[in-house]
């Protein structure tokens, strides 16, 4: 039977090649992978609130619900053990994987991401996991795309656009936002966008928001109506509410990190659970509008118009019927989410940042809005159009994303009205948060290790290359104790100019070149009184097999030189890598990458 599949697929495949020429078979491909993430990312929505309304209808809306020190505290556990015993793989931060895949993979995603991601964050955050199920349905539309390409043999850039593919679809899809899928990708993701590209995302992203709108209705995520136009007026509060949203992603990015970091330092899956579940658990029963997503809050502070609506927000919680606490209560959400959201994942969750930037924003424009027209320290501020608005500004300086914030949240919307205050806040918070962060919360991580591919058309270049694949091997090997006799029966026997020098453990110690020996090569009665060892010079630098390409060229650029030599972390000589090798695998790795 397994015979028979292949022999199907490979005839198939040949029949393909025949029949359908490569640039259509992809915009068949693209349109297939946004079908498939339009429908994943449905599931994982249904899911969500499925779970999360099964737990939670019952509750009490004017007291404190004690469940919440339960419900979260299980999600985590279901999902640290699906993941630790029935994937057994790490699946945490998606959108990093998709990074690393892009930079270092080829373009190529495990089988598994395909669905462990959903049911992962579905347990997560149905449970009351304080992050967003948007980087996980991106995975899992990546890993669609990727699998599916390479399932029809196809070559790694093409195995790279459909990757890209699947993000969009999957934003689209989750969003209903076919413009912010296309956006993500260039931005988020990083790929370049070429005549050639362009039409397969918009195909993936165009299919997935409309198998969207067939199955959920045309109307936009969020529903919001501009009550109050837009004054040109209002055009400094916007920026300072844009430099505000930006110091509001600056600490929500430094906080995640660090809080990240001390899970990091934690080496049981059970202390991680522990400390997470407790974080989360009294976290969520303290400021119940932590619980899950998050959307319902978002909501809420879009349509509500009078304190006695936004006063709502405090239902579940002990802080019900303060409402001159609105404010505190709502910047202690704004303080403690980024707490929620990593305790959520360190402590085994599955989920992404998406939604907690999106809430964040929303609570740091109410709060900017509010604070202002409750002193009047400006002229009056509309709370629902800053809320909308600051929704804009964190997404953009989170993901260092200017563009991806402000289509987003006009899609999730319809805010299009506000198009233009949309645009100047997103550009002030991202403009505010690269003063001290250069990379974005997803690849911050692959930044570090020189592993993360760019818009920078060399680097990115040199990111997809790898030592191991330009060392050359072919260099005769000679030893100090040899004497000049026996070293040139060495040179008889090669093609190259340059002989490394290594002791009995193969640990590199010199190296001797044909210049060096030129004029006493010829001269037998030399042959015994000159050894290796008196004739070999040190090397200008040694290149370590863990090198990235990056440190390779920088390395050749400070020592001048044409050839050096390559070892382990032990020092013993695997080959040299020269300039010319490493030019002709630049050359043909650019073709591919720049391939229209």
């Amino acid at each position: 039977m397994e015979k028979e599949k292949i022999s199907l697929l490979q005839r198939f495949l040949l029949w393909r090649e025949r029949n359908i020429k490569e640039k259509q078979f992809i915009l068949i491909l693209s349109f297939l992978v946004g079908i498939f993430a339009a429908f994943s990312a449905l599931l994982l929505k249904f899911l969500i609130h499925w779970i999360q309304n099964f737990l939670t209808d019952n509750f009490s809306a004017t007291g404190a619900n004690y469940l919440y020190l339960v419900y979260p505290a299980i999600g985590i556990l279901l999902s640290g053990l699906f993941v630790r015993y029935v994937v057994k793989d790490d699946i945490g931060h998606g959108v990093t994987k998709i990074l690393y895949a892009i930079s270092r993979r080829q373009g190529r995603i495990k089988r598994h991401n395909m669905w462990s991601s959903i049911v992962a964050s579905a347990l997560t955050i149905g449970f009351g996991g304080s992050v967003g199920g948007e980087s996980p349905i991106v995975l899992t539309g990546s890993a669609v795309g990727s699998n599916l390409g390479s399932l029809f043999k196809m070559q790694q850039h093409t195995l790279m656009l459909l990757l890209g593919c699947g993000g969009a679809g999957a934003i689209a899809g989750i969003f209903k936002a076919p413009i912010a899928g296309l956006v993500f990708t260039l931005e988020v993701l990083m790929l370049d966008l070429t005549m050639t590209s362009l039409l397969p995302l918009l195909i993936s992203a165009v299919t997935a928001a409309t198998v969207s709108y067939i199955v959920t209705g045309t109307g936009a995520m969020f529903k919001f109506h501009v009550d109050q136009a837009f004054e040109l007026g209002r055009i400094p509060y916007v920026i300072m509410l844009g430099i505000f949203c930006g110091l509001v992603a600056l600490y929500f990015t430094r906080a995640m990190n660090f809080v990240e970091g001390i899970f990091g330092r934690l080496h049981t899956p059970y202390k991680k659970f522990l400390l997470g579940a407790i974080m989360l658990s009294c976290l969520i029963f303290l400021f119940p509008p932590l619980y899950g997503e998050g959307y319902d809050t978002i909501e809420l502070l879009l349509n509500g118009s009078s304190n006695v609506d936004w006063n709502t927000v405090m239902n579940n919680s002990f802080f019900y019927g303060h409402s001159n606490l609105l404010l505190v209560y709502l910047a202690f959400i704004l303080l403690f989410k980024v707490f929620a959201s990593s305790a959520t994942n360190g402590g085994g969750g599955c989920g992404g940042i998406f939604a907690p930037s999106l809430y964040l924003g929303c609570i740091a424009g109410f709060i900017f809005s509010h604070l202002s027209n409750e002193f009047n320290v400006f002229s009056f501020l509309p709370e629902k159009n800053f809320a909308l608005m600051g929704m804009a500004g964190v997404m953009s300086g989170v993901m260092h994303a200017p563009l991806m914030g402000i289509f987003l949240i006009a899609e999730l919307t319809g805010g299009y009205d506000l198009f233009l205050p949309l645009i100047i806040v997103s550009v002030s918070a991202y403009l505010t948060i690269i003063v001290f962060e250069p990379h974005s919360i997803y690849s911050m991580r692959l930044a570090k290790k020189g592993e993360l591919i760019t818009h920078h058309k060399d680097k990115a270049v040199l990111t997809l290359m790898k030592v191991e694949n330009v060392i050359e091997k072919e260099f005769v090997v000679v030893h100090p104790d040899m004497d000049l006799g026996e070293l040139v029966k060495a040179i008889s026997t090669s093609k190259r100019n340059i002989f490394p020098v290594t002791d009995k453990d193969g640990v590199l110690i010199g190296i001797v070149t044909l210049d060096d020996i030129r004029n006493i090569m010829f001269r037998q009665e030399l042959y015994h009184r000159f050894n290796v060892e008196k004739l070999m010079t040190s090397v200008p630098a040694r290149l370590y097999s863990t090198d990235t390409m990056e440190q390779v060229m920088r390395t050749f650029d400070d020592t001048k030189a044409w050839n050096l030599p390559v070892v382990d972390e032990d020092n013993k000589y695997l080959g040299f890598v020269s300039k010319s090798k490493i030019f002709n695998s630049y050359r043909q790795v650019l073709v591919h990458f720049s391939e229209d």
